[in-house]
């Protein structure tokens, strides 16, 4: 089996001068693709929630907000927003990368075994795009949670075809990765590491934009291909009044 890329078709030329949305009716929610100096009010109140989730979860060392918050090495961020516009979850793309010294897996496995390998697997996948999510939370409601962690679960793919990047890769405790993994993703063969402390067991997962179907979920798969349709129609009528605007 061959598996094409995932494509938007507007990796050449389409400027990103607005958001992106769509209503999710399985999570019960809207998703919202942006990016940070489009969106600051919408990105600040991500980061909010990001960093009241991790600090409730008792890993704030994990989030530096004050580092990130200008935006700067931020491709794209995702929010899920509930019916009444509140935030209840969300990520970053960090990238693409350019290096192993760009990706803050190297701070993770900083002294650990597994350090040599996770910079390799990094640096042999930097010619082909890489994008790293970072920041994840969801609401504490459990039902919720259940279904967005699904949602978020797609989120790499958007950027992924919208910059024409292969590779997207997060690292995250098990459990969380277990949920993640519906949408293709691959957990890399490294030693896991204790971070943020001795708690966790963190590890990386990769996603493949040519080969996820052939290890993700069908239902996942589904849905990623709805919402490519959905994100495609939308820059279509964009790159249309552009045109006509020219």
């Amino acid at each position: 089996m061959n598996p094409q890329p995932l494509e938007l078709g507007f990796t050449n030329g389409y400027q990103f001068n607005d958001n992106i949305s769509w209503w999710d009716p399985d999570a019960e929610c809207t998703t919202v693709l942006s990016r940070p100096e489009l969106d600051r009010d919408l990105w600040e109140e991500y980061l909010r929630g990001a960093e009241r989730s991790y600090r409730n979860h008792g890993v704030a060392r994990a989030l530096d907000v004050a580092a990130i918050r200008d935006g700067a090495d931020t491709a794209m961020f995702w929010a899920t927003l509930d019916e009444t516009g509140r935030v209840i979850g969300g990520v970053r793309a960090k990238g693409p990368l350019t290096s192993a010294d760009d990706s803050h897996a190297t701070i993770e496995w900083a002294g650990q075994p597994g350090l040599p390998a996770v910079r390799k697997m990094i640096d042999d996948r930097v010619p082909f795009g890489i994008l790293e999510m970072k920041a994840a939370w969801i609401t504490d409601d459990r039902e919720t949670a259940r279904r967005l962690s699904r949602a978020l679960a797609r989120s790499g793919f958007h950027a992924m075809a919208l910059m024409g990047i292969q590779f997207c890769m997060a690292t995250s405790a098990p459990y969380i990765l277990d949920s993640w993994r519906t949408s293709g993703g691959v957990v890399a063969p490294i030693a896991a590491t204790p971070y943020p402390d001795e708690r966790y067991r963190t590890k990386m997962m990769w996603w493949d934009r040519r080969t996820f179907a052939n290890h993700a979920d069908p239902e996942q798969v589904s849905k990623i291909l709805q919402e490519m349709e959905m994100a495609t129609a939308q820059l279509t009528t964009r790159a249309t009044s552009q045109a006509i605007a020219r």
